[in-house]
């Protein structure tokens, strides 16, 4: 039995198809090329699924189901795409586009975000656990939500936007058009905007040598770089992340007490540089402190594929 997964992002489409233990045994990619007209971004996904199945000797008829996962406000019950800004996305019947141009007869969608973590919780560091959540740290915060092995998002499905839950009233301005938000504060982007902010106020650090004195090549690890050769300003700007994202996790486990919290995005290949005082702020933090029974916090195991394998095994159950 197969499954076949397609991650729609902005930058890129991914597909892959998956076995019946949730392994990827074939995949590729296309870029989107996002400015274009929507039917020609579903033709190349279509034209990458239809290729893929052929290159493995199957036919759609050996598809037991596709999943996509997909930007924006996705209705799981009519298969549309209700609203995706970046892809200029407004109603769309993916799910009847995809299946009418692959042959594939059943097709699901679901939110990217809410994929990655079911992609987690069926064979990633949720797996065996009922109830979890996803966190993904990127250009954004993105959340997941898993409650009795099922996906959660609301009674509109646009539930699950973590994101947007306000750590500092009247704080920083976010994208969502809030003040405050935890996305404003512990996102790559707000990282690399407190990186930026402390290299200006202190031209001393070390962070303007890793960035070969251009402010403008400042990232995600030039404070964690700087912090592990202790740089001042460095280790300020790392504080203050771990301190933010550290409020926003003591939140999400306040309200879901999932089994398992897991972490995605390439801030946490910073590992158990980042982890360790996280969890060492959470444990003082959250409500169930004295509890026997805590959140396992871990980092996410599925990096990009999660998306694709959570997409495949939407209703592989």
């Amino acid at each position: 039995m197969y499954y076949l997964g397609v991650d729609l992002g902005g930058t890129n489409i991914a597909v892959g198809i998956v076995n019946e233990n949730y392994e990827i045994v074939l995949k590729g990619s296309v870029p989107t090329k996002a400015e274009r007209n929507i039917e020609l971004v579903i033709d190349d996904m279509a034209d990458l699924c239809k290729k893929l199945i052929a290159d493995l000797g199957i036919t759609a008829d050996d598809i037991a189901h596709a999943g996509v996962a997909s930007p924006g406000t996705v209705n799981p019950e009519t298969g549309y795409v209700e609203y995706a800004n970046n892809l200029k996305i407004r109603h769309l019947p993916l799910a009847k586009m995809l299946s009418e141009r692959t042959g594939i007869k059943n097709v699901f969608l679901a939110n990217d975000a809410d994929a990655a973590a079911y992609g987690e919780a069926v064979a990633g560091a949720a797996k065996g656990a009922s109830h979890s959540v996803m966190i993904t740290l990127g250009t954004g915060v993105g959340g997941g939500i898993i409650i009795d092995g099922r996906i959660y998002s609301g009674f509109n499905h646009a539930g699950g936007e973590l994101g947007h839950i306000v750590i500092e009233k009247d704080g920083r301005p976010c994208s969502c058009g809030r003040l405050g938000c935890w996305e404003a504060y512990s996102s790559a982007t707000g990282l690399i905007k407190m990186t930026k902010e402390a290299m200006l106020a202190d031209k001393d650090s070390k962070m303007w040598a890793l960035c070969d004195g251009n402010i403008e090549n400042a990232g995600g690890k030039t404070a964690f770089k700087a912090a592990r050769e202790d740089d001042a300003a460095g280790k300020r700007v790392v504080d203050s992340y771990v301190s933010y994202l550290a409020c926003g996790l003591s939140n999400i486990i306040n309200i879901f007490q999932p089994e398992i919290l897991s972490l995605g995005g390439g801030v946490c290949n910073e590992g158990d540089y980042l982890l360790d005082p996280v969890k060492a702020i959470i444990a003082k933090e959250i409500y169930t402190c004295e509890g026997t029974k805590q959140t396992d916090i871990r980092i996410a195991k599925l990096g990009n594929d999660a998306g694709i394998i959570g997409a495949a095994a939407l209703c592989a159950k």
